[in-house]
């Protein structure tokens, strides 16, 4: 699994990552809050390990601004701090466990295992951005009720913008995502676009899929 900690206390952040590591656990690590918020609209995770006293954005502020973008990213939040209101306030904002410090790292993978398995059975395998709507079990779209004939390209680039709704994706993102380590020689992105386009939009009055220039792509209604 994939899980991002966000920690500013140093020695803190190392013992976590090294020791989720261990547990066979893909682990980025940050000690910012703003450049946390940055790096989820850029990256997928399975679980978010989050400090509650960080600089700038704090861990309270960064998680009710996940749950405001609809991210239903696991939460497991670490602080010092240890009263009722303290803990009822990150469950408040979106926080799915809170753990104290200091801690144990065999209970933090414990909750994180824990978390994980409820998030998994409550999880709802499906996107939604207005009318348009992705099955990501059965690998389908529809809009409007409709059914939208897609390629497995195509259909990993709508998953891409619907999950970064109503956010720009840079190109450099979706090129990164959809080829990895082997992009097209030729404009394999601008092609696909508009083939999601064609599918996506031109049978339907309002336009979802928008060319932001010099930046990238966003899927969202456009504010009239």
């Amino acid at each position: 699994m994939r899980i991002l900690v966000v920690e500013d206390n140093p020695d803190i952040l190392v013992n976590i990552v090294d020791y989720l590591t261990l547990k066979h656990c893909v682990v980025d690590a940050l000690y910012n809050g703003a450049a946390a918020l940055n790096q989820l609209r850029q990256q997928e995770y399975d679980l978010l390990v989050l400090d509650l006293s960080l600089p700038g954005l704090d861990g309270l502020a960064l998680c009710a601004q996940l749950r405001a973008e609809q991210n239903p990213l696991p939460v497991v939040m670490l602080t010092a701090r240890d009263t009722l209101n303290d803990k009822l306030g990150g469950f408040a904002v979106g926080a799915d466990d809170y753990l104290v410090k200091p801690f144990a790292l065999p209970e933090l993978w414990s909750r994180i295992q824990a978390v994980l398995k409820r998030s998994q059975k409550q999880q709802v395998r499906q996107l939604k951005v207005a009318d348009l709507t992705l099955d990501l079990d059965l690998r389908q779209a529809s809009r409007d009720g409709h059914a939208v004939s897609l390629n497995p390209k195509c259909l990993k680039l709508l998953e891409i913008l619907m999950r970064h709704s109503p956010h720009v994706v840079s190109r450099d993102t979706l090129i990164d995502q959809l080829w990895a380590d082997d992009p097209p020689d030729s404009d394999g992105l601008k092609s696909h676009i508009y083939l999601l386009r064609s599918q996506l939009d031109k049978p339907f009055d309002c336009t979802l899929l928008h060319t932001v220039h010099g930046q990238g792509y966003r899927l969202a209604v456009e504010d009239k």
